[in-house]
């Protein structure tokens, strides 16, 4: 087939390959975006689950979205209502105890009180101290990571470094020795450290593991807990959580609405089947029925294993290389469970919008332990959300719809079909739900449930990891997705990751997008001076 000429193709149309793409249209490159679903959106699209029923996806709560990526494409203009409702956190207990954090502080301590008036007083000194330090990692979010090789690093990139290093100096003495120490412990030992009961350290031990393959025993879980608390500071994320109206899906149209106004093209069920290389060098890629489509650089939002391992043909790069890909962590761990509901619980509809059920570490470490040995957890911890609250428009008249994150239910399993599992996470989560809002199994008249391997299948994500890639010590900054590789250019020249496999990793933010889009018009632009030159 006839070949077509662009000057950027990009793969995905997940919100990091939009965004990639609208920031360069808009510096005037031929942008062609290739998705190989049905519509765009990835994993941050709204879609129908069962007939009248819609929910997000995967991700169903906003909280990260870089503010710069809103103001740089304008999504305010194209419909984007990023903050109109804002929710808190409820973390529920069997048998009608619950715990209520909100923007509130004379209520969150009421609500604190209640199980330990001890912690009523410590909690916000001890959480607004550690969203303190989480803002020093927030800070280089929308930067690049430095070269290990001092050539390879421009001014900008320099300067970031040190500003980035700056920063942390400004912290103080006392905040640099706090964040050494708490750095590369666990959540559990931090949790004892600050608080004295259960359902706070529970919660802690939630916010420190979810999406990742770990508990809140295992090394470095502070690392994640800190990670996650950047995003709720309003300079590097939404300063708190939110519905957006008309699910995650209302992020997606505002980025396409963004994208198609800088001159965007978009192809959707236009899967690539493999990247095209001549001479060592992308060129474009090749669609799974054979068209070709030719392009100088080519920016992959699909994960790292994906990319250089399927869409890369053998021999193309280095074994050492492909062997640092073979080994990213990418063994999801939560399933996603919808649920159409005939009618709501008070206790759902009293609650803070977002609903934790996790009421110890112990109880956290239990349904990790399961994971571990290759099974759905028996009681897994779940994050609950009801988007039809906020937006009825989701749901028939008077219906609900139930959004849940089950965790764990491995991607690896032992003895457990896939099958199997659909109905062991199904099950299993009903029961946790019937313990905290009893009788709402039986308001249940349709259901859903991605697990792992569903979201690997349905949305390209290896491992069904929401994140490309466990987001931990050794595989974010400076090692995402590779030492040498973290500058979003990859070893074979012409292609680039833009997607959350590389830095800074998962959240919907837009930041990894924005941050190759960058990379990829610096060398634009250092090309065109060689050319010029020569």
């Amino acid at each position: 087939m006839s070949a077509q000429n662009y000057d950027v193709i990009v793969i995905g149309a997940g919100h990091n390959g939009l965004v990639t793409a609208t920031y360069l249209a808009k510096a005037g490159q031929k942008v062609l975006v290739l998705e190989a679903g049905e519509q765009p959106g990835g994993a941050a699209q709204t879609r129908e689950f069962a007939k009248g029923y819609r929910t997000s996806a995967v991700a169903h709560i906003l909280h990260a979205l870089h503010p710069k990526v809103i103001s740089d494409l304008g999504l305010e203009s194209h419909g984007l209502q990023a903050t109109q409702h804002r929710i808190g956190t409820s973390a529920m207990l069997p048998g009608g105890g619950r715990l209520d954090i909100t923007d509130d502080k004379a209520t969150t301590q009421a609500s604190l009180a209640r199980f330990s008036p001890a912690d009523a007083q410590a909690y916000h000194p001890r959480m607004e101290r550690l969203v303190k330090l989480a803002g020093a990692l927030g800070s280089f979010l929308l930067k690049t990571p430095p070269s290990p090789s001092p050539a390879a690093n421009d001014f900008q990139t320099k300067l970031a470094l040190g500003m980035f290093a700056v920063q942390l100096r400004l912290m103080g003495k006392k905040d640099m020795l706090e964040m050494s120490r708490i750095l590369t412990i666990n959540v559990a030992d931090l949790a004892n450290d600050f608080f004295e009961s259960d359902i706070i350290k529970g919660l802690l031990g939630f916010e420190a593991t979810l999406g990742v393959y770990l508990g809140p025993r295992s090394p470095n879980t502070v690392f994640n807990l800190l990670y996650r608390l950047a995003s709720m500071n309003v300079k590097h994320g939404q300063g708190g959580l939110f519905l957006p109206q008309g699910g995650m899906g209302a992020v997606v149209d505002a980025l396409l609405g963004a994208a198609k106004a800088a001159g965007v093209t978009i192809r959707t069920q236009a899967p690539v089947g493999h990247i095209l290389i001549e001479k060592e060098v992308a060129v474009g890629v090749v669609l799974a029925n054979g068209e070709e489509i030719r392009a100088p650089i080519v920016a992959s939002s699909a994960d790292p294993q994906r990319t250089l391992l399927h869409l890369v043909e053998p021999g193309n790069l280095d074994t050492e290389f492909l062997r640092r890909m073979r080994h990213l962590r990418m063994n999801g761990c939560v399933a996603k469970v919808h649920l159409a509901l005939d009618s709501l619980p008070d206790v759902f509809k009293q609650a803070q919008g977002r609903m934790v059920v996790a009421p110890s570490t112990n109880y956290v470490e239990r349904a990790f332990d399961c994971a571990k040995y290759g099974r759905v957890s028996d009681n897994p911890a779940l994050e609950i959300v009801i988007p039809t609250l906020t937006d009825p428009s989701l749901a028939p008249s008077g219906k609900h719809v139930a959004s849940i994150l089950c965790q764990y239910a491995p991607y690896k399993l032992r003895e457990t079909t896939q099958d199997a599992a659909r109905s062991q996470v199904l099950e299993r989560t009903l029961n946790v739900l019937d313990q905290v809002a009893p009788g709402v199994r039986n308001q249940v008249t349709a259901s859903e449930v991605l697990t792992p391997h569903d979201l690997e299948t349905k949305f390209n994500l290896s491992g069904g990891q929401w994140h490309q890639g466990e987001v931990t010590l050794d595989q974010v900054f400076f090692l995402r997705p590779a030492a040498s590789f973290q500058q979003y250019k990859m070893p074979l020249p012409g292609l680039w990751l833009c997607g959350a496999g590389a830095h800074p990793g998962g959240n919907v933010s837009g930041a990894a997008g924005a941050n190759a889009a960058r990379e990829i018009l610096k060398d634009i632009r250092k090309s065109t001076a060689r050319k010029g030159a020569a």
